[in-house]
């Protein structure tokens, strides 16, 4: 018997409200249930099908808080509480894993076990905002199901006893699942249903009474025999309009985008060694006791017993006059205050934004409590609190604004554009992101843009961002390469001018020569950096002496701040208040504004060894320019003569840290970035090669009958269809092992847009019933989100690839004019960007190379140019802290044409071959425990209550 997939669940039935349950518990990211744990984000739902408040609730690395579905109330299915972390207790509940779905759920209408049609809908759990269409209807269109769930249907139909029956299914990572069934349910405002709901009860009764007419009467209603078929409009797209125009048969087949995150706060961190007797019990707590073993504190709970050990050991005040032999507890009491500051910004921990690293250093031998040998316990230990980074109000706009850019101008127009794909399934979206919770912010942000979605962004990140570390965080494996580079540097910009001027070849293009981009004064303005870093310290300081004085007459257990969402995961807007009071913007208090500054300057000159860290270069620009674009009302003096020579300085450190020259660069890039080519490749490659299954499929179907049929013989011909189309996509492929290890391929069926309602007319007025007019239409959209380091290392293997000993005669993927542009444009901002579209031109052979062409674009970011002016100017900018993004530029000459397999040939060498990919790995919510039996169904319709009452047809 066919099984229908039910995900892992537990049921807390409790007699009486708040009712301890000793299988019961609940930890800060799970609860457990008999033993098995269910970890966030899970779903809880009442036990009685009458009950439709359903909550989810979410980790902590993601923001935490919980959203409640319920039955739509106007325009609103859910609401998001930020601040409730708890799961109730008053009644009985099932605990379920959460499925991400991409924002799309798909309602089922069966009649009889024979025939099931489908809709899709947004999913209340993204923003819980119901889509309506002008007559106040909720917005659906209709979709394809796999054959699979037509099984799927008819064992719904069949376990429940329901003829006409309406249940909700979850697409998520290739699998689908049934999550609520409706009973007694049909569809509203469609033709096409209630014609094919006639045709499926006109063929039973004839097979009741008639049987021997049953087979002779054609499936379809008698006024539907000579009405002709409407045919489909060819929807035809322009080529890009940044490169040119290829003719009206080009059609966008997949976007890939690299995206930089948006505007932060300064990364910042701190180290001290530590000896105290409560930090080092902490350490132990946390590392099961094993003296050498290193902890890592990131969770709520673990942060809060941090900060209480802390606000015992920070002193209450500090002391007037510093003597050398006071200097180093004075600087490690300045440092534990500093750590206790962090703790306590925003009021809260999130987890996603903090996080200490507990090393353990010295050790002592101590003799067992039971006297029979002896241990080992640590004496020091290393502490590093990481903070910072934090995704800004301006750097959630940002986000938010790109997305929208993107969904109204990187995909050609069909009424709602992007939004109409992605609601009939025939855009194919995945959200990547790296572990940073400023990269993760970014993409939630821009994922709110891009469909328009509304509320908060912790729902919209667990919903549609995937996190993939491996792929998109650190440069650790360039980092021996990345070291002679800076030391390379570090010459260059401690040499004479004359020096570095003779050793460029006569005539070379600037981009090719050494230290590219280093200003020719770059040793003289080394002393005026740091002499303005100090400048700026000290006018910190003095504003930090008044809000410290204001602290210490405050006990050490002070209660923190009540839970503000908005201070961990991005603001919506700018702190007027705290502006208008003359304090710094953000979270950010004198004190720890002091504190990065201080580091500052202390790091960038060692004034014992009269020497300068290059590296801090780029965290002094990253600074001045935040303080510059947040801070500009402190009135700073020296504060933007310190960001223009920071900018300077920055302009040749940060481009030639990934490479002093194109071929150091192609080498370093390549191993940032090996990861991220290879799937890119394969994106493109899997999108070549379904398109070519598509069009293989529709070019024998166009003989096949003019009609939809309802029959079950047509039914089964409809499903061998779709599974050739996936046969024949892993079949074109050859020996090609990367569609095969892609894992969007292995994890998402080919979901359609049902063809039948696009050309379906109404029985009394010629109108198409869902406005689509090409279902045949399919994008596939990647969106990797990552940091700094990824942006530069694709760049330049897009640069310089050609280079390699094996593509010597080849010419570079950009061409010389954006080469040139690219050397003068140092610096890849927030919200830089890379994109990649495919289109298939569908009037050429398909195996003509020029039937898949690439384009390829890039932005240089967030623009600047306010910031370089006066800004005693009050630029527009003051007014939301906010520099917008610059549009795309093309990488390739106007009028060129890189085929799919020219740039395949020149990327591959510098990209991760498919074989080497890891398997495609089960998120800690999935555990894989998911039974396939239908007898699990069976036995949940006897176990829940309303089987009690068979009158009534619902349940959950």
């Amino acid at each position: 018997m066919f099984g229908i997939n039910v995900p892992r669940y537990a049921l807390v039935n409790r007699e009486f409200p708040n009712q301890e349950l000793d299988f019961f518990a609940e930890e800060e990211d799970f609860v457990e249930v008999h033993g098995n744990r269910f970890w966030k984000p899970f779903v809880e739902k009442p036990i009685h099908g009458d009950d439709h408040s359903i909550m989810i609730y979410y980790p902590s690395s993601a923001g935490g808080g919980m959203k409640e579905l319920f039955r739509k109330v106007g325009n609103r299915s859910s609401e998001f509480h930020p601040d409730v972390r708890r799961v109730r207790r008053e009644g009985s509940y099932i605990y379920e894993e959460f499925m991400p779905t991409g924002g799309t759920d798909v309602k089922v209408y069966t009649v009889g076990p024979e025939y099931a049609h489908a809709e899709a809908r947004k999913s209340p759990v993204v923003d819980g905002v119901v889509m309506r269409n002008p007559d106040g209807k909720e917005v659906r269109y209709p979709v394809l199901l796999t054959p699979i769930e037509k099984e799927m249907a008819r064992e719904v139909c069949i376990a429940f006893r329901q003829a006409v029956c309406g249940f909700d299914l979850l697409r998520c990572e290739g699998r689908s699942y049934v999550c609520d069934v409706n009973g007694w349910s049909f569809v509203k405002n469609s033709y096409k249903y209630y014609d094919d709901a006639a045709c499926v009860m006109r063929k039973m009764f004839l097979d009741a009474k008639a049987p021997h007419l049953s087979s002779k009467i054609p499936p379809v209603l008698p006024w539907k025999v000579n009405e002709p078929a409407q045919p489909s409009d060819g929807l035809t797209r322009q080529g890009s309009g940044i490169i040119g125009t290829f003719g009206q048969s080009e059609e966008l087949r997949s976007v890939i985008a690299i995206v930089r995150h948006g505007d932060r706060t300064p990364k910042q961190k701190v180290k001290l060694r530590v000896t105290e007797e409560k930090l080092l019990n902490l350490m132990l707590k946390y590392n099961g006791g094993k003296p050498r073993a290193e902890t890592k504190l990131k969770s709520a709970i673990q942060l809060q017993d941090l900060l209480d050990a802390t606000r015992i050991l920070v002193p209450r005040t500090r002391p007037d006059h510093e003597s050398d032999s006071e200097a180093d507890d004075i600087e490690h009491a300045e440092k534990l205050r500093q750590v206790k500051a962090v703790l306590e910004e925003g009021g809260h921990f999130s987890g996603i934004y903090r996080k200490v690293q507990l090393k353990p250093l010295k050790w002592v031998k101590v003799a067992k409590v039971n006297g029979e040998g002896e241990d080992e316990r640590p004496t020091e230990a290393l502490m590093i609190l990481k903070y910072g980074g934090v995704l800004t109000h301006a750097g959630r706009k940002q986000a938010e604004e790109l997305g929208r850019y993107f969904r109204n101008n990187i995909y050609p127009g069909e009424g709602t554009g992007l939004l109409r794909l992605h609601s009939t399934y025939r855009h194919d979206l995945k959200i990547y992101s790296s572990d940073e919770g400023r990269v993760q912010m970014s993409a939630a942000a821009f994922a709110k843009g891009l469909l328009d979605l509304e509320g908060q962004l912790t729902p919209i990140l667990v919903s549609l961002v995937s996190k993939d570390s491996s792929m998109l965080d650190g440069s650790e494996n360039a980092s021996s390469e990345m070291v002679e580079a800076k030391a390379r540097l570090n010459e260059i910009i401690n040499s004479d001018n004359d020096t570095i001027e003779s050793t460029d070849p006569p005539g070379e293009k600037p981009w090719m020569v050494d230290g590219s981009g280093v200003p020719p004064n770059a040793s003289q303005l080394l002393p005026e950096i740091v002499k303005l870093t100090k400048k700026l310290t000290e006018q910190v300081r003095v504003l930090a002496k008044d809000e410290n004085e204001e602290l210490a007459g405050k006990t050490s257990y002070d209660v923190i701040l009540p839970y503000d969402q908005a201070k961990a995961l991005g603001k919506t807007s700018m702190d007027v208040d705290r502006i208008a009071a003359g304090l710094p913007c953000g979270s950010e208090g004198f004190l720890l504004m002091l504190a990065r500054w201080r580091k500052l300057a202390r790091d960038l000159y060692n004034e014992r060894k009269e020497r300068f860290d290059l590296t801090q270069i780029p965290d002094v620009y990253d600074s001045s320019k935040y303080d510059l674009l947040h801070n500009a009302h402190l009135k700073l003096e020296g504060l933007y003569e310190l960001f223009k020579v920071a900018q300077l300085l920055a302009d040749g450190v940060i481009p030639n840290e990934y490479g002093i020259n194109p071929k150091q660069k192609l080498k370093i890039g390549s191993k940032i970035a090996r990861r991220l080519l290879g799937k890119i490749l394969i994106d493109l490659r899997n999108t070549r090669e379904e398109a070519i299954s598509i069009a293989e499929l529709k070019s024998n179907q166009d003989s096949t009958t003019e009609f939809p049929s309802i029959a079950r013989e047509d039914s089964a011909d409809l499903q061998k269809s779709q599974i050739n189309v996936e046969i024949a996509s892993k079949a074109s492929l050859g020996s090609e092992k990367s569609v095969d290890l892609d894992d969007d391929d292995d994890k998402e069926p080919k979901y359609r847009l049902d063809p039948n309602f696009s050309s379906n007319v109404c029985m009394f007025t010629p109108i198409r019933y869902a406005n689509v007019r090409t279902p045949e239409r399919h994008v596939r959209t990647r969106l990797y989100f990552t940091s700094e380091s990824h942006i530069h290392s694709m760049m330049n293997v897009l640069r310089y690839c050609n280079l390699d000993e094996s593509l010597q005669e080849e010419p570079s993927l950009v061409c010389d004019s954006t080469l040139e542009r690219l050397c003068r444009t140092k610096e890849l901002d927030y919200m830089s960007y890379i994109v990649f579209r495919l289109f298939e031109n569908t009037e050429l052979a398909l195996e003509d190379p020029k039937r898949f062409r690439v384009e390829m674009t890039f932005s240089r970011g967030a623009d600047l140019s306010p910031l370089e002016g006066n800004e005693r100017d009050a630029p527009s900018w003051h007014h939301d802290h906010t520099l917008a993004i610059n549009g795309p530029e093309r990488l390739q000459e106007v009028g060129s044409y890189l085929t799919f397999e020219r740039m395949e040939k020149m990327i591959r060498p510098f990209a991760m071959p498919a074989e080497d990919f890891p398997p495609p790995t089960i998120p800690q919510g999935f555990s894989g425990y998911f039974s396939k039996s239908a007898a699990v169904l069976e036995r949940l319709v006897n176990l829940w209550p309303f089987n009690r009452h068979s009158s009534q047809a619902n349940g959950k």
